[in-house]
């Protein structure tokens, strides 16, 4: 038998963009512009006009929740919803009392509020008109968005977060092509990687000034892949060691340390890609460093050494570093495409712990992505022990980790309850929660009814 403390709070993850639908916005987002003008992009047309119907049925939402034994949500606010002047920071009022109304209810509901401030949803006015987070500006205009957030909701969170997995901002919108506006430049993502550290700063050092905010925490969510290279060889190593470098460190040392690893500092400034920065500019994320720490972890990063070197003629992009590597013969998740590798969790204990100084974190997102989940459905009731299986594993791991002085206070699932996925909208369900798309019917997963079970035991059966 595997025991939780009694303080260990099992809670699960969402977002505003991806649950609240687009009702009574007066700003759309990136994703909502991008849908209105390419709808063929987005799995079977499906865009966030309603998404999970948040929005209106949050009341309900959340009572669900309880009976699923989510102890602690993590959701988002959307910046398009609450701020009608961007540049001023002037609120819309019918959001304010929105979001608080929400929080409200969480808390006759005794579900604790964690507040996220940008999940992937920058306005598409920023983006359009400054190029997003590739500018200073809309990093000050961020600043002021998080200060109104403290002021607006500080009597009713004490918990909260500058960004969800700034990592996966650079890899969709300026990597990768699977964010709007589909930029493939790497010197640009650097620049960006250094423009979302700071923002994080500055929404800290707002924090830290407001009265409103009391006997509150902030942190950032970081997606972390451990990086495993796929032998020994010298050539193998030194990829996987940028690779780390590049996805984990470049996020979690200015967070935790406030510093940007030398080594990459070093590599990127030699390649002449380095960011634009100032002594005040750096000073500010060496002081404003985070509380907690949020992880999300789904899947780990094998990489091996890349076909051409570095040295070759080609546009910089920080895989001309490494190449990704699939291993055979893993356990996958064969609907998204990502290996299942619980032991990474154990990994990212250890690390934070001798690496990280130990700071307070949690397992912010962890789930399970199926599609066409109604093969599964007996007597009304989705029979997903494949989610169940998954979270057990992922737990065991992660028990192992705190058993050996880990400093994790909480396990969060993605997600409550099935919700729009950007492009990939329903196509792969993640919730402990079933949401009918066409009527907005809800229901509880067999998860839903064995995460109740888990929450209000902190037990799991090692058999």
């Amino acid at each position: 038998m595997i025991k939780f403390a009694k303080d260990f709070i099992f809670g699960a993850a969402s977002s505003g963009p991806q649950s609240e639908g687009n009702f009574k916005k007066k700003n759309a987002n990136i994703f909502d512009y991008w849908f209105n003008n390419e709808p063929q992009s987005f799995y079977n047309g499906v865009g966030p006009d309603v998404a999970s119907n948040f929005y209106n049925d949050y009341a309900k939402d959340l009572e669900l929740m309880k009976r699923a034994g989510i102890q602690a949500l993590r959701l988002s606010i959307q910046w398009s919803r609450l701020i009608d002047d961007f540049e001023t920071a002037e609120v819309n009022k019918e959001a304010v009392q929105f979001y608080r109304d929400v929080f409200s209810k969480m808390h006759q509901m005794d579900i604790k509020p964690y507040v996220n401030l940008f999940h992937f949803d920058m306005p598409v006015i920023l983006q359009n008109k400054y190029g997003g987070w590739q500018s200073k500006h809309v990093v000050e205009l961020y600043a002021k968005y998080a200060q109104k957030c403290f002021e607006l909701f500080g009597d009713l969170v004490s918990d909260w977060f500058t960004f969800n997995e700034p990592k996966v901002i650079l890899d969709g919108q300026y990597l990768y092509k699977f964010h709007y506006p589909n930029i493939v430049n790497g010197p640009v993502a650097v620049q960006v990687a250094y423009n979302l550290n700071l923002a994080s700063a500055k929404a800290i050092t707002s924090f830290r000034k407001t009265k409103e905010v009391k006997n509150a925490k902030i942190g950032t969510i970081l997606n972390l892949t451990p990086v495993y290279a796929t032998s020994s060889n010298k050539t193998d190593q030194k990829a996987a060691k940028f690779a780390e470098l590049w996805s984990n460190d470049m996020f979690l040392q200015p967070a935790i340390k406030g510093t940007f690893p030398k080594e990459l500092v070093s590599i990127l400034k030699k390649d002449g890609v380095l960011w634009e920065s100032t002594k005040d500019e750096l000073e500010i994320i060496k002081k404003s460093t985070i509380d907690v720490l949020g992880v999300n972890y789904y899947h780990p990063f094998r990489v091996a050494a890349p076909k051409v070197s570095p040295k070759s003629l080609q546009d910089w992009l920080p895989d001309i570093y490494f190449r990704e590597y699939e291993m055979p013969g893993v356990v996958m998740n064969v609907d998204k495409g990502w290996e299942i590798y619980p032991r990474a969790l154990y990994d990212i204990a250890v690390n934070v712990k001798e690496k990280y100084g130990n700071l307070p974190w949690f397992v912010s997102e962890n789930g399970m992505g199926v599609s066409n989940e109604e093969r599964f459905i007996t007597n009304g009731i989705v029979q997903d022990d494949y989610r169940i299986k998954f979270i057990i594993e992922h737990l065991k791991a992660l028990h192992k980790g705190i058993q050996e002085g880990s400093n994790c206070h909480g396990y969060f699932v993605w997600t409550a309850i099935d919700n729009w996925s950007w492009k990939n909208a329903y196509r792969n369900r993640y919730g402990l929660i079933r949401t009918n798309i066409h009527n907005q019917l809800k229901t509880l997963k067999k998860s839903g009814y064995w995460y109740k079970e888990l929450s209000d035991s902190k037990v799991i059966s090692e058999d």
